[in-house]
């Protein structure tokens, strides 16, 4: 956690000496030319995949596609993984981040975050005939785990010292090494459990531990205010309207949490 704690604090400190180069407005340069730059991580289906055609889609990319549509310019993905989503937007690689990015206090004191537009719960994930019934049972067991993600930050927390902590560098990664049997326990979302479920159904993943409930935002740079209010009123729209609802039920066959409505008014 010290390490994930580190990070975010040298990004702030980039983020206060950059304050004063992207005070101009982000928004009216994204209008002028005519394309916003979107960090998303493209490894980490239903969120953000690319489908048998190699095109992008997923929730997340098609939330994008619509953010970029109702603001009238064209999408520029911008690839990403968990550990340099930040850093890539803070840099001006990216105007805003759209890629599973959880709103936390932590991230909070880097950047700022649009109202919630999408949500999920994640857990730590073992077979069935695994006993653990409290971050105790994790004791010397190996655990993988996405690095630089909120799951990351939270198991390191609550896994005691002797457990390995087994990070890979995207979600991909992370599913594929559970999947191979390489690892056989996980820290993720249920999303992506269903999605290893699949692929190995020997493994019967289920949840053991509840890590959080989180909400997730646009994130955008602290100085950005004209573009986050924008954000802000299209998250409301297209959370109104029921469009962004659409979006998440048809790629992770469930409904939007409750929590990302009630955070959205």
């Amino acid at each position: 956690m010290r390490k994930v704690t580190t990070l975010l604090a040298a990004l702030a400190m980039v983020g206060a000496s950059l304050s004063h180069a992207f005070a101009e407005d982000t928004l009216a340069k994204i209008k002028s030319a005519g394309t916003i730059r979107i960090a998303i991580d493209l490894s980490v289906p239903p969120w953000s995949f690319k489908d048998d055609s190699l095109n992008p889609t997923g929730s997340e990319v098609e939330a994008a596609k619509l953010l970029a549509s109702d603001l009238g310019v064209k999408m520029e993905i911008v690839s990403t993984n968990g550990a340099n989503r930040l850093p890539y937007l803070m840099q001006n690689r990216a105007d805003i981040i759209m890629s599973a990015l959880s709103i936390t206090d932590e991230r909070k004191k880097t950047i700022a975050f649009s109202l919630p537009y999408s949500g999920n719960t994640t857990s730590v994930f073992a077979s069935k005939d695994v006993p653990i019934k409290s971050f105790a049972d994790l004791s010397g067991k190996r655990i993988a785990v996405t690095r630089g993600t909120t799951n990351d930050g939270d198991i390191t927390k609550s896994a005691p010292s002797d457990a390995e902590i087994i990070r890979f560098e995207d979600e991909a990664t992370t599913m594929t090494a559970v999947v191979s049997n390489q690892v056989d326990i996980v820290a993720i979302a249920q999303s992506l459990v269903d999605l290893i479920n699949k692929k190995n159904p020997s493994l019967s993943l289920e949840p053991k531990l509840t890590l959080r409930t989180a909400t997730m935002g646009v994130g955008m740079r602290k100085g950005d205010v004209e573009l986050k209010t924008w954000v802000d009123q299209w998250v409301k729209t297209n959370i109104a309207n029921g469009k962004l609802q659409a979006i998440y039920k048809t790629f992770q066959g469930t409904d939007l949490p409750e929590a990302v409505i009630a955070g959205s008014q």
